[in-house]
């Protein structure tokens, strides 16, 4: 079972037991963090489940598509470590940092 570790908005970090072929989002939504909206269920439709990948795990990441970096545009809090956590699968020992509200 792949672990993910997440740092929450007030920088508190938790281990979660994710279950591989999930997302991200899937992943702390199931762990019990209640800390994003994730409005759109998944479907790249909003940015309400953005995140920061850790830059060691960066280069593991597929290529964000279009959409995801159009939704990411709208955000005053993107950096180049941003990512929407519905697009990405979990991998074990991937960390991630949630995003400030938008």
């Amino acid at each position: 079972m792949p672990v993910l570790t997440v740092t929450t908005r007030d920088g508190s970090v938790r281990d979660i037991d994710g279950q591989a072929g999930l997302s991200v989002m899937e992943a702390i939504r199931d762990g019990g963090i209640d800390e994003l909206a994730a409005i759109c269920g998944g479907c790249c439709s909003c940015a309400t489940c953005h995140v920061y990948i850790d830059a060691a795990d960066l280069a593991l990441l597929p290529p964000m598509e279009a959409d995801e970096d159009d939704l990411l545009d709208g955000s005053e809090h993107r950096t180049e470590r941003s990512r929407l956590s519905c697009q990405i699968a979990i991998f074990d020992g991937m960390r991630v940092e949630i995003a400030p509200e938008d």
